[in-house]
């Protein structure tokens, strides 16, 4: 009997992070689709341009951090390439280390995005 019920929760769980992908790539698409169309296709921080053919490794940054803060007018958003996209959520969390915040159990890291916080309570629904 316990198996089948962690079965049916193996299940949900992987419906649920299924959904959670899903969404979150629609997600992503509608406001990188959104960004490219509002700004040049040029790195914020290297200055590198981009064409059609290598479009791809431009990617969106999120200013505050907040992947769910997408205004239309794209104000929290600059396009960076993946090289500088990964060296800026680097600094982030080399600083929050340095000052001793990511050892702050009350507070997450600002630079890190953690889609699944709220896994326990949608488990339960």
């Amino acid at each position: 009997m316990a198996s089948k019920k962690t079965q049916t929760d193996a299940g949900k769980l992987d419906q649920l992070v299924a959904e959670s992908r899903q969404n979150r790539e629609s997600r992503e698409q509608g406001y990188r689709e959104q960004a490219l169309k509002l700004y040049p296709w040029i790195c914020g921080r290297c200055r590198r341009e981009f064409t059609r053919d290598n479009v791809q490794q431009l990617t969106v940054h999120h200013r505050d951090h907040n992947h769910d803060n997408n205004p239309p007018d794209g104000s929290n958003w600059e396009l960076l390439c993946v090289y500088c996209h990964d060296n800026e959520h680097q600094r982030l969390l080399e600083a929050d280390a340095r000052s001793g915040s990511s050892a702050d159990t009350d507070k997450a890291p600002s630079s890190v995005h953690q889609p699944f916080a709220d896994l326990k309570s949608l488990l339960k629904k």
